[in-house]
């Protein structure tokens, strides 16, 4: 289990105020990552579907987070620890299906930060922390996030799956480029053109956005000084997002997230298939109970893509087993796994597309 810690005692309000606004100056930098590529007979809709989906995690899992011991260089103040406590509890306060958990060691978490300084704010996004070894960092902060719980929350929900706000194709910012890319070269983010490209004047592709609107009081969008923004108008003098989790950011979370009830979970039997009337992005829940110890047969069914999920429950908690990502292939997801007799199971389904309405199922056997 992780260590208690003691917190730290609070700034006060002067100084936090203060610091805030030095923090107004840094950005966040999300790491690159190359696009996924899809067969061409991959159509716009189903790619499109696939694309807001694909980073998502499948609701009711828990995230185990930890953070670095050593290096030394990779290590945070209390207070630091402290701030993000605080903004994973933001997160789940809002009640949703995800959770959140701190562990001690690095081979237990999914989540992994560390505080290397001048090495910026940054996490990787949604299911993408899954591709890294244990050893290696899917979260930093570059510097002392003590009194910035803000950061800490828009790191976080690149984790859950959120991209920057900013960069939405529906925001109709018009950038004047050559004041953006002289301001992001200045300390304290010393910025190449192609990381502020990829951070700011990128837009990122509609396929991936939830929604056709824009939020400029995200926790998700960057501050902005004067003279960085043409268009609209108003933002010319500068953009100051409201601060903390906006009513769309709690919307949007809400909505892929649910909170899962008992009534939420079904129960999976052998050889009986069960139908998957979901719309795009929707998931159902299973709970199966073997009869026997072997080897079991999960499949789903129909022309669809979907992320199928296998957990094992024990006293309330949940242990990842195995999954298995069919999206943007002419397969079925399929899992074969060995259950144990007298143990309990979870099987979460989310659908990414669907060929045909109330055509997909799942089986196992």
């Amino acid at each position: 289990m992780a260590k208690k810690r003691v917190s730290a005692s609070k700034r006060t309000k002067p100084a936090a105020l203060q610091q805030q606004r030095q923090q107004q100056l840094y950005r966040c930098s999300l790491r690159p990552e190359p696009p996924r590529a899809f067969a061409p007979n991959v159509g716009r809709d189903r790619l499109r579907l696939i694309l807001v989906n694909d980073k998502k995690w499948v609701n009711g899992t828990k995230l185990h987070y930890y953070f670095f011991e050593e290096p030394r260089a990779w290590v945070g103040k209390p207070a630091e620890l402290d701030v993000d406590w605080k903004a994973f509890k933001m997160w789940k306060d809002l009640g949703i299906g995800l959770d959140f958990s701190e562990v001690a060691s690095p081979s237990e978490a999914e989540v992994r930060i560390g505080f290397l300084r001048d090495d910026g704010a940054w996490s990787y996004v949604g299911r993408d922390v899954l591709g890294f070894q244990t050893g290696e960092r899917t979260m930093n902060f570059g510097w002392d996030i003590s009194a910035d719980v803000d950061t800490a929350v828009h790191e976080i929900g690149h984790t859950i799956g959120l991209p920057h706000e900013h960069q939405n194709p529906y925001a109709g910012i018009v950038w004047d480029e050559p004041a953006v890319y002289h301001a992001l070269a200045q300390p304290p983010n010393m910025w190449d053109r192609e990381t502020t490209y990829h951070n700011i004047i990128r837009k990122i592709s509609p396929d991936t956005v939830q929604g056709s609107s824009w939020d400029p009081d995200s926790v998700m969008h960057y501050p902005f000084e004067a003279g960085l923004i043409q268009e609209p108008a108003q933002y010319r003098a500068g953009l100051q997002p409201a601060g903390g989790l906006s009513a769309r950011d709690k919307e949007w979370v809400q909505k892929f997230y649910p909170a899962l009830g008992k009534t939420d979970y079904a129960k999976l039997e052998v050889a009986k298939s069960v139908a998957l009337t979901l719309k795009p992005g929707e998931q159902k829940n299973f709970i199966f109970e073997p009869t026997a110890t072997r080897h079991y047969d999960i499949r789903t069914f129909g022309t669809a893509d979907t992320v199928m999920v296998v957990f094992e429950r024990e006293a309330n908690q949940e242990r990842y087993l195995a999954g298995d990502d069919d999206s943007g292939q002419d397969l079925n997801a399929s899992l074969r796994i060995k259950l144990f007799k007298g143990r309990t199971y979870v099987l979460r389904i989310r659908l990414y597309w669907s060929g045909a309405a109330d055509q997909t199922a799942v089986m196992i056997w």
